[in-house]
C-alpha cells in the first residue's frame, strides 16, 4: 500500500536533503574522526579541521540535534553510533559510502534537467581518484552489510570456482569463500579496481584463493573458467537492457553445465512502480547517463531463460534498500 500524503510528509521529504548533506559534511570535513579521542568545542575543532568558528559551532548544533554527537556545556563528543560507523578507522567505517552519496548531491539536484533531455547532466567533480576510491570503497562498505548473511544463505557446498563479474573491492567473493573451504574465485573488473581488491582480500587473508583479472567485461572477453558458479552483483543496473542480455550471455559461456548463476541486484516489480528504492535508483542511473536502471524480476528471468538458464528461483534474501537475488542453473 502507497503512503498517504500529508503535507507534514511532504515538507519532511522534500527537505530530507538537508540532514544528509549535514552528515555528508560531517564526514567530508573530519569532524567525527577528530572527535574519536574526547570531548572538544567548537573552537578548538574549528581549527583541527581548518573551518570557521561560529560555522562549526552551527553545524556540531545540527550533529547533536540530529543524535550523532553529544553535547555538554560546550563541549561536543561522539555519539556511540558516530564512534562506530563515522570514525575512519573503524573497522565499521561508513564514510566511504556518505561520500559517495555527497558526490551525487550535484547531480540529483538538476533531475529536472535529465528528465526534460532524457541524458546526464553536468555536476562537479571532486576528482576522478578521489570519487573512484569513495564509490569502490562505498561499494565495499554496504556488501560488508550484507555478504555474510548472503554467503550464509546460499549453499555453494561442492562448488569449486566462483567468478566474481565487476566485483569491486570482492567482498562477496571474500565471504562466500570463507564459507565454503574448497571454494576459489576470481574478481573481473577494471584494472583500476585491482589494488583495493588486493587490499581487501589480503586482510582477510586469501590471497591464494582469490585471484584479480583486470579487464573491461562489457568488451573483453572473461578470462579463466570454466566456472561453476557465476556471481553478479550489482552489474545489471548500470547497463543498457541489450547490454545485459550480452553480459548474462557472456557469463553463461563460461560456466558449466550444470552451474550456478546468480543475479543480485536491486529488482523492481514486474509493474516497475515499486519497491521504493530501486524505482528512485533508476533515476540515479539516468543521470550517470549510461543507459541503465533497475529491471523487473520479469526482465531478468527473461534474460537468464534466453542464454540457456533454468531452473530459476527468488531467494528469499531481501536487503534493506530491497536488493535481492535471481537465480537458476546452466543447461
Amino acid at each position: 500500500m502507497k503512503n498517504s500524503w500529508h503535507p507534514g510528509q511532504l515538507l519532511s521529504v522534500s527537505s530530507a536533503y538537508w540532514r544528509g548533506c549535514t552528515l555528508q559534511t560531517g564526514v567530508r570535513l573530519g569532524v567525527f574522526t577528530e572527535l574519536a579521542a574526547g570531548r572538544c568545542d567548537a573552537g578548538a575543532l574549528a581549527e583541527k579541521i581548518d573551518c570557521e568558528a561560529r560555522a562549526t559551532g552551527l553545524l556540531l548544533d545540527a550533529l547533536s540535534a540530529m543524535g550523532l554527537l553529544s553535547k555538554t556545556g560546550e563541549l561536543y563528543e561522539n555519539s556511540q553510533a558516530a564512534q562506530s560507523f563515522l570514525v575512519e578507522s573503524s573497522p565499521h567505517y561508513m564514510g566511504h559510502i556518505i561520500l559517495h552519496h555527497h558526490h551525487l548531491v550535484d547531480g540529483w539536484a538538476q533531475l529536472d534537467q535529465s528528465v526534460r533531455t532524457g541524458g546526464p547532466v553536468q555536476r562537479r567533480s571532486y576528482g576522478a581518484e578521489t570519487e573512484r576510491q569513495s564509490f569502490i570503497m562505498g561499494m565495499f562498505n554496504l556488501s560488508m552489510q550484507i555478504a555474510p548473511q548472503i554467503a550464509e544463505q546460499i549453499d555453494l557446498g561442492g562448488r569449486k570456482l566462483l567468478l566474481d563479474l565487476g566485483g569491486g573491492p570482492g567482498t562477496h567473493a571474500i565471504h562466500f569463500c570463507l564459507n565454503n573451504p574448497g571454494l576459489r574465485a576470481l574478481i573481473f573488473d577494471r584494472p583500476t579496481t585491482e589494488p583495493f581488491a588486493r587490499q581487501t582480500v589480503a586482510s582477510f587473508d586469501l590471497d591464494e584463493r582469490i585471484k584479480f583479472a583486470g579487464g573491461d567485461f562489457k568488451t573483453d572477453p572473461i578470462p579463466g573458467g570454466p566456472y561453476d558458479v557465476a556471481w553478479l552483483s550489482h552489474i545489471l543496473h548500470s547497463n543498457t537492457l541489450e547490454e545485459c542480455y550480452r553480459l548474462i550471455e557472456k557469463s553463461v559461456a563460461v560456466t558449466d553445465s550444470g552451474g550456478m548463476i546468480l543475479v543480485h541486484d536491486f529488482i523492481l516489480d514486474d509493474s516497475k512502480d515499486g519497491p521504493e528504492f530501486p524505482a528512485l535508483f533508476s533515476l540515479n542511473m539516468l543521470l550517470s547517463g549510461n543507459g541503465g536502471r533497475s529491471y523487473s524480476q520479469r526482465e531478468i528471468i527473461a534474460m537468464l531463460e534466453s542464454a540457456g538458464v533454468a531452473d530459476l528461483q527468488r531467494h528469499p534474501f531481501r536487503a534493506k534498500n530491497d536488493s535481492s537475488i535471481i537465480y537458476g542453473i546452466v543447461k
